[in-house]
């Protein structure tokens, strides 16, 4: 008996997301000045650098989540600020920072907000929404909470039920703001194995901000690495973290060796107890 021919999943078409001349600030404090950045569609970035050096500022302007003091964010060439909200949130999924839900509101219900962008004039839930939601909380490991109310959560489980919703909306595009804040360690290895396969099998353009240099380097196609408002390298986690890289980004001392376990490169702090500066 001859074997069927088995369908694989069509990745969709690759999206380009863009900026230039960015100009980005709070209360008339410049973060970013004149910045340009092109996200590789379907790959996975990762934007790193030290606290405050305009990270999140970045991901919040592409995300047009944030207003824009000059240049332009475009998606396949189009300026997001003309595209109307629905439009961009059928290809752009964020999670920001800090998300609030509102007072008593279940689980499964927030979770089906992402669906929101596909969904009619009179936003009628279907019985595809339902699966798709469904699929949304397993994958997060949070179906087991689906009538629980969001208040009652710890930190770590509230932060799968935002990533849940943002994988309900099911975009092209995810963006991510430290999407691994509160996870134990499983949890985040769990997370950004959960991204991977979003990107490997559908082809999804994954671009987040991650405090953690190693899992950052492992997990990245591209990386982006920020000091002071600029990009100061951008690349393949290999070519571009040398040990001259994170002095000059971080201030820190540090050799980088092969990760024994994905041979990405591994960022090993040296410390002044380590280095000869005491004793």
């Amino acid at each position: 008996m001859s074997a069927r021919p088995v369908d694989l999943p069509t990745a969709p078409p690759a999206t380009g997301l863009a900026a230039e001349g960015l100009v980005l600030g709070y209360d008339g404090r410049r973060v970013i000045d004149g910045l340009d950045v092109a996200i590789p569609p379907g790959r996975i970035t990762v934007i790193v650098g030290p606290n405050a050096c305009g990270k999140s500022t970045l991901l919040r302007g592409l995300a047009r989540l944030h207003p824009l003091e000059r240049g332009r964010v475009t998606l396949d060439g189009a300026d997001v600020t003309r595209m109307p909200r629905r439009d961009v949130a059928r290809r752009i999924g964020v999670l920001p920072q800090s998300s609030i839900a509102p007072d008593g509101v279940r689980v499964a219900d927030l979770v089906g907000r992402g669906r929101y962008p596909h969904q009619g004039w009179f936003g009628r839930h279907s019985s595809d929404d339902d699966e798709v939601v469904a699929e949304a909380l397993a994958a997060t490991g949070v179906a087991d909470l689906a009538d629980r109310p969001i208040e009652e959560l710890s930190g770590g489980q509230r932060q799968r039920v935002w990533i849940a919703m943002v994988l309900a909306q099911k975009t092209d595009i995810v963006l991510l703001d430290e999407p691994t804040t509160f996870l134990d360690v499983t949890h985040q290895l769990d997370l950004l194995d959960l991204l991977t396969s979003l990107n490997r099998e559908r082809g999804t353009t994954v671009v987040m901000v991650l405090h953690e240099l190693n899992l950052a380097a492992r997990y990245a196609d591209h990386l982006v690495v920020m000091s002071a408002g600029s990009i100061v390298a951008e690349g393949a986690p290999g070519a571009v973290l040398t040990s001259e890289l994170v002095h000059r980004a971080f201030g820190l001392s540090a050799r980088v060796i092969p990760d024994p376990v994905s041979g990405s490169p591994m960022v090993v702090p040296i410390g002044r107890f380590h280095s000869g500066e005491l004793g």
